[in-house]
């Protein structure tokens, strides 16, 4: 990871930091509906970023249709968060902790492959677990909306923190003689 990269970690661990302590202020309704509309638009930035570079660059790549795909599916993913902020808060909270169990399934695949290859994985894969142990804890307690934004709250900043951290490691350079 190269120094913007590292500044780039840093700044969101930060905003993700603050963006939990917001909610943590704020009525249980409220947080997830600005989690919701967070995520939806990070999806879209994400999705119209991926668009972009297929069409600027990827396109005349081996490979490069997988950059489409990609990003359509990410950008379809953005305007369904999108439209999730009208109906009841109950599905919201399903369809935040589905992403977040997601997430962590997605950092414990993660881990096992730079385990696999001789990287550093034990980060990656606690904050996959993590991630699931929260989507599991909020699973059973729907019924407090109080408590699902506590725990969604406490795993934003375990997120925030290891995002922090890892911009803060030393990455090793592989060198092809």
């Amino acid at each position: 990871m190269g120094k913007l990269g590292r500044i780039r970690n840093v700044f969101v661990g930060i905003l993700m930091l603050l963006l939990s302590l917001i909610m943590l202020l704020l009525k249980p309704e409220d947080a997830f509906l600005i989690a919701a509309v967070i995520l939806s638009l990070a999806l879209l930035i994400t999705g119209i970023r991926l668009l972009v570079y297929y069409f600027t660059m990827a396109r005349h790549m081996v490979g490069g249709k997988k950059q489409l795909y990609v990003g359509l599916i990410v950008l379809d993913f953005g305007i369904f968060t999108m439209t999730l902020t009208k109906i009841p808060h109950l599905y919201l909270i399903l369809y935040l902790l589905g992403t977040h169990a997601f997430g962590g399934g997605i950092n414990i695949l993660r881990a096992l492959e730079a385990k696999r290859n001789g990287a550093s994985w034990k980060l990656k894969l606690s904050q996959g677990i993590v991630n699931i142990i929260v989507a599991v804890l909020c699973l059973f307690s729907l019924e407090s909306t109080k408590l699902l934004v506590i725990l969604y709250c406490l795993g934003l900043i375990y997120s925030a923190l290891v995002r922090i951290i890892s911009a803060f490691r030393r990455t090793s350079i592989v060198y092809i003689q």
